[in-house]
């Protein structure tokens, strides 16, 4: 059974963190425009609730969308339904030759699958140098160690008309790991549901991101923010170009 974006979560994601999503896809776009690639097709590893790949849709690109919550696709092809998602893991997916991958969010931070490492990040920018098409992009962001001092824990919630969500987080300084602990209210009829998911994430260095693109074939820029839309502390911005 999948255990993370459950029912709950998948719905407080999408109507209440959706700037992430949306920001970061108008500046991809803005990306590949400078770059000519006009139309295409868009893989977005990641995909969550299809509020970037309905951007990508209205901006004339075909998209196939990959998340590994079912519920998240779910709400995703209700949202984009002239394009295509699949449930599964981001490095485990086949994927179609295409002028564009985007992953955004920290999805290769995720330890959802767990076969993720740095070994396996790796290979799997291999892959995807070798799925692009020559002058192909592929965008992403990855979360980096630092996002909480050693030994601190932070607490924090945010609520909407008819959910709670509340957040503790750690990070594991030696083992360079995220540790997310997240409860869920939801107002079902009358009643709040309540859910618990707990999401760990491995942290990467950018240099050690940067090393393995380089060495799968990229010329890469690296940022810290998306357009205008700067980024969480500790994060980082990749743009890695095809030749």
């Amino acid at each position: 059974m999948i255990q993370w974006y459950k029912e709950d979560l998948a719905y407080i994601h999408d109507v209440g963190f959706s700037d992430y999503a949306l920001k970061s896809a108008a500046a991809i776009l803005e990306i590949l425009a400078q770059n000519q690639i006009r139309e295409g097709l868009i893989v977005d590893l990641g995909c969550g609730s299809g509020l970037s790949a309905q951007e990508f849709s209205k901006a004339g690109y075909s998209v196939l969308g990959v998340d590994i919550s079912t519920s998240l696709i779910n709400i995703a092809r209700t949202r984009v339904p002239e394009a295509e998602f699949r449930v599964g893991s981001l490095f485990k997916v086949e994927i179609p030759s295409c002028n564009v991958i985007t992953s955004i969010g920290e999805c290769l931070n995720y330890l959802f699958d767990v076969d993720n490492n740095c070994q396996i990040l790796g290979q799997f920018f291999h892959r995807i140098y070798d799925t692009l098409t020559p002058g192909g992009i592929f965008i992403f962001d990855i979360a980096e160690p630092g996002q909480i001092e050693p030994g601190a824990t932070i607490k924090g919630f945010t609520q909407g008309k008819d959910w709670i969500v509340l957040v503790e987080k750690q990070e594991d300084w030696q083992q360079k790991r995220l540790i997310r602990r997240i409860i869920t209210f939801r107002k079902v009829e009358e009643y709040y549901r309540r859910d618990d998911e707990v999401h760990c994430l491995q942290l990467y260095k950018v240099e050690d991101v940067a090393r393995e693109l380089s060495q799968a074939g990229f010329q890469i820029q690296i940022g810290r923010s998306y357009g205008q839309y700067n980024l969480p502390k500790a994060h980082a911005v990749f743009v890695a170009r095809k030749e």
